[in-house]
This record gives structure tokens, C-alpha cells and sequence, in this order.
């Protein structure tokens, strides 16, 4: 790809049609949308149309998203990322979609406020993007950003002299993933035994995706997984995920470290961010905690991870051989924020030897 993107959006429903292409048009980097009702209708249209990137509906009259996907990755692989709404079931069957080769998932966008239709298109512009940079690993033309892109100081303000405890035995993990951090995840975790140091994980993920995405690991894993609810105490052998559209910080209250879970405006252009659960972990862990930075587009977590190693945290960053997107690891690099540069499948061994020594 040469020039701006092509996006094929498929969905049964007009009104999404409708909005997803003005949401994408609105972005200087997107150069054209075609939507489609259906798969049969999308199939017929790329013999004269080929996408950078699909758009694609999970549940569609005559054939499925899931289905198409699949039809898609074997013959034709072009990077999809799945349009679902929000219900359980949904959410379960579009987090199934990434075992088939999709790339991420949106919320589909819904009426609302004026604010909630800005971050709508800021997410689903920055999705789309993402894809396509799994297959292309340059864009031309930066985006026009709809609102500032705002820092931790949104939520929490910068260390001020530390809060943390002195190095101790127990430590804690933190960690972030953007695009293609589901299955990096995944391997991260099942690499952890039942008697792990507890983990406090910020993965990028639409609101009511997390859930299912907590229950799928916690059926893979020797740690426990679950999504974060508010005053969760960071355990070892537990895994604490943050919600979609929502900030997760770490706490101390004496010896006793536990999550915080709250509202607040996108920092680093997202909610749940990187950069506020370092920044909270510099403050309150400091050199008792280990970051871990995985596969993910942007900067997010690059200057709460160099906060963390200024307050004396070991930091790894996922290599770029085996990133979905070297963006969110290379980023931290530059920063100087990094102490190990590791490929994924080593990252769990290097955090406990770590841990153990």
C-alpha cells in the first residue's frame, strides 16, 4: 500500500453502514469506504474492490461474520477487524473471531452525547489504522486528531517523591497490550504458575469484551483471571484485567495492594490506558514492580514505563519479531523506559526470574 486506506465496511445494518463511513471519512489517512449488507454482497464487490482493511459484523442475516472470516483468512487473508454490539453473547462469539485470524474488535458505534461519538471515531479510526499496519508497516498522512490527545495528568497527577514501599519480597506485575495483545496475552499468561506475583494487565478492549475475554483466560491458565472490580486486592496467583472505558490504577493501602477502577477522559487516546496504570505503579509499587509492554500501535505506556524505571522498576518490552504492532514496545524503547528487549514466548520466564532474584 502506497497511499491512504481502503476500507470495506460489512454490516446488515444501514444505520451502522451510514456511520461507520462517516466516522472513517472523517480521518485524512482513510481515502475511501465501500459498505456492503451483507458477505455475499462484499464478495461480489472485491472482484473490483480490494480493502486494506474489512470491517466486519458479527451476526448478519445469510451468512455470519464468523463464517465469512473464516472463508476470508483461507483464501484471501486481509486484515478484519470485527464490528460487534454489545451483548455477552456477542462479545463471546467476536473474541472467538480473533482465534480465526481477525485482528481486533469495536464497539459498534450508538447515538449518544457529543463526547462519546468523538472518542467513538477516535477508537475505531486508531482500530482501523492499527489493522492495517499488521499487514503494511507504513502509513502515510497522520490523522486529524478530533480532541487533544491528553496525559496521565488527566487522571492522576505525576510522582511528586514516591509512595511505594521499600523493595520488598512480593512483587507486582503490570502490563499493557494494544492490537494483537489478546493471543500475546494469552501466551504471557499460560507461561505463569498458580503461585505467580499478582498482575495488574491494561489491554485495550471495547467496553463489555473484557469479561469474556478474563473468563476465555481463565479457563487456559494456573493463574486466576478476572476482570477488575473496584478495591480488588492484587493477589499472587491473580490476574486483574481492566474493564473497557474504564482507568485502572494500582493502590497501596499498607501492605496491601489493590486496584482502583474510574471514570476519567482518554489519555494516550484511550480508557482503559497504559500510561495511567504505570504512572499509578511508579507511585505506589515502585521498585516492587516488573512492567511488562506488549504488541500494540501508538505510545500509550511509554512515559509511565520510563516513570516506572525512574522509580525503580525492571521493565520488559515485547521484541519486534514477534509483535502483532511495534508500536507501543518500540515507543518505550525510545524513551528509554526499557531494561530487556525479549521475544514473547520468553517474556513469563524473564519476569519470575526476575521476581526470584
Amino acid at each position: 500500500m502506497s497511499g491512504k486506506l481502503k476500507v470495506l465496511v460489512i454490516d446488515d445494518s444501514a444505520v451502522v453502514r451510514q456511520v461507520l463511513t462517516e466516522i472513517l471519512l472523517s480521518d485524512s489517512a482513510i481515502e475511501s469506504v465501500v459498505a456492503c449488507q451483507d458477505p455475499f454482497a462484499a464478495a461480489e464487490k472485491m472482484k473490483t474492490f480490494i480493502p486494506d482493511v474489512i470491517t466486519l459484523d458479527v451476526e448478519m442475516p445469510r451468512m455470519d461474520g464468523i463464517t465469512f472470516l473464516k472463508k476470508l483468512m483461507s483464501q484471501h487473508p486481509i486484515p478484519v477487524v470485527m464490528c460487534s454490539s454489545l451483548t455477552e453473547e456477542n462479545s463471546a462469539t467476536a473474541l472467538k473471531s480473533l482465534e480465526y485470524g481477525a485482528v481486533d474488535i469495536i464497539q459498534k458505534p450508538r447515538a449518544g452525547t457529543k463526547a462519546f461519538l468523538e472518542e467513538s471515531k477516535i477508537m475505531i479510526c486508531d482500530t482501523v489504522k492499527a489493522a492495517a499496519k499488521v499487514k503494511v508497516t507504513k502509513l502515510s498522512n497522520a490523522f486529524r486528531e478530533i480532541q487533544p490527545k491528553l496525559t496521565a495528568d488527566a487522571v492522576l497527577e505525576a510522582p511528586k517523591g514516591h509512595q511505594a514501599m521499600l523493595k520488598t519480597t512480593e512483587k507486582v506485575i503490570l502490563v499493557g497490550a494494544s492490537t494483537g495483545g489478546t493471543e500475546a496475552l494469552s501466551v504471557f499468561l499460560q507461561g505463569l504458575p498458580a503461585d505467580s506475583p499478582g498482575v495488574a494487565i491494561v489491554q485495550h478492549m471495547p467496553e463489555n469484551f473484557t469479561a469474556s475475554f478474563a473468563n476465555r483466560l481463565n479457563s487456559l491458565c494456573r493463574v486466576t483471571v478476572k476482570q477488575a472490580d473496584d478495591g480488588d486486592t492484587v493477589l499472587p496467583g491473580r490476574v486483574l484485567i481492566a474493564p473497557g472505558n474504564k482507568h485502572m490504577l494500582i493502590k497501596r493501602s499498607g501492605a496491601r495492594y489493590y486496584v482502583e477502577i474510574k471514570d476519567g477522559p482518554l489519555v494516550s487516546r484511550h480508557r482503559p490506558s497504559v500510561d495511567v496504570l504505570f504512572r499509578s505503579g511508579a507511585r505506589y509499587v515502585g521498585k516492587n514492580a516488573i512492567g511488562v509492554i506488549l504488541t500494540g500501535m501508538g505510545d500509550d505506556g511509554a512515559k509511565g514505563m520510563r516513570e516506572m524505571k525512574d522509580a525503580g522498576a525492571y521493565n520488559i518490552a515485547q521484541d519486534e519479531r514477534t509483535s502483532v504492532v511495534f508500536g507501543m514496545p518500540k515507543m518505550a524503547i525510545e524513551a528509554g523506559a526499557v531494561d530487556s528487549v525479549l521475544p514473547l514466548e520468553v517474556i513469563s520466564g524473564a519476569v519470575l526470574k526476575h521476581c526470584q532474584a
